[in-house]
């Protein structure tokens, strides 16, 4: 996993996990307490409520990308720019400073004017985006988003995100945000909560995440809780999202979200192996398609990737001839079989590769054990 290095802060495994604060200069945004238009109060409202609070990163945003309403041209974008200039002048504090944006003139301006980092919330859609960010040296959040700059995010299906994120490439200074929220019609809470259990498949890339899950609806609905009432449901988030690999956590409560980020640091499992010259990082692969990920960004065909998760599996209830048959069948497909004292339970340990196997290997057997057998995870 590369450290991504923004403005001097270091992003990546073997840093603390960041915390991204949020103002808006556009009078749009959902969230009214981040939202200014004058430079002073909005410099007074980082220094003390985000910078203060624990935020390492302070994102402006120049619009809404709600699809309720119309995209900003860079022309208009660029006139607000002047207000986030103004703040980043007026703020006492030190933090690094990110400018939401789409386009790339409007990050030009901005890291000319003092930004330290862009946003872009289009995953250079805008295919100059990369050039400037490579030319200014800056870290760049790519969110997933069709190659349309006037749908952020609008990505449903969580295997598509993949396509998306690799988008016109990448930066040396590339961090990656699969993007989580309603940015389409289209995109249900459930394909926000889908993308969220395959979090760790997206460390696969070797770089750093960013997560914009704050007070989300894909968390609200779980718990029947509306946006004023959410921030419990983005804290327990917050925390598995850190723990499944997440390096930037995006929020509009910072002290708190800083206080789950550091809980999900602390039971984070410690994966890297100190060997002298040569680094050794067990991966953190609990699924095939995280394998996958990682075969890819190896070169390697990932048709190993079955056979490089295991998966253990109890059984209960199995009969003495049933046990006798899987005994057999688990030889033949290289599955480990242990068996208990009592209840008929016995332990399988397998790959996802090894259990198919098992299943063609197995022939025939009571309907019972054949229903289980259709129930071991192959994935």
């Amino acid at each position: 996993m590369r450290t991504v290095n923004a403005a001097g802060l270091d992003i990546g495994d073997d840093a603390p996990p960041r915390i991204m604060g949020v103002l808006n200069v556009s009078k749009e945004s959902p969230y009214k307490p981040s939202v200014f238009n004058d430079p002073g109060e909005a410099a007074e409202y980082v220094d003390t409520e985000l910078i203060d609070q624990g935020a390492d990163i302070v994102d402006i945003g120049l619009e809404s990308a709600n699809k309720k309403f119309e995209v900003l041209s860079a022309v208009g974008e660029l006139e607000r720019l002047e207000t986030a200039l103004d703040v980043v002048d007026s703020v006492s504090g030190d933090a690094v400073f990110s400018i939401e944006t789409r386009y790339h003139e409007v990050a030009e301006a901005a890291i000319e004017g003092g930004f330290d980092m862009v946003n872009d919330i289009c995953g250079f859609a805008d295919p100059e985006m990369p050039r400037v960010c490579e030319e200014y040296d800056v870290a760049v959040a790519k969110m997933a988003s069709p190659p349309d700059l006037e749908r952020p995010g609008a990505i449903e299906d969580v295997d598509d995100i993949y396509d998306a994120l690799e988008l016109n490439g990448f930066t040396d200074k590339t961090i990656l945000d699969p993007a989580f929220g309603g940015w389409s019609e289209e995109k249900t809470t459930e394909d926000d909560r889908e993308t969220f259990r395959r979090l760790r498949e997206f460390r696969g890339y070797g770089r750093p995440l960013l997560v914009s899950i704050n007070r989300k609806n894909f968390l609200r609905e779980v718990a029947g809780r509306d946006t004023e009432d959410a921030l419990s449901v983005s804290l327990a988030a917050t925390a598995m999202a850190v723990e499944r690999g997440a390096h930037v956590v995006r929020t509009h409560d910072v002290a708190e979200t800083r206080d789950a980020a550091l809980i999900g640091r602390a039971f984070t499992r410690e994966r890297v192996r100190e060997s002298g010259e040569l680094d050794v990082e067990e991966l953190d692969v609990t699924a095939v398609g995280e394998a996958s990920r990682h075969l890819d960004r190896l070169g390697v065909d990932d048709g190993v990737a079955a056979e490089s998760v295991v998966r253990p599996v109890e059984f209960a209830g199995v009969s003495r001839d049933e046990r006798a048959t899987l005994d057999a069948a688990a030889r033949e497909a290289g599955v480990t079989l242990v068996a208990g004292d009592e209840g008929g339970r016995l332990l399988l340990v397998g790959t996802p590769g090894g259990y198919a196997r098992l299943q063609g290997a197995v022939g025939d057997t009571t309907p019972a054990l054949e229903t289980a057998l259709e129930r071991l995870p192959m994935a």
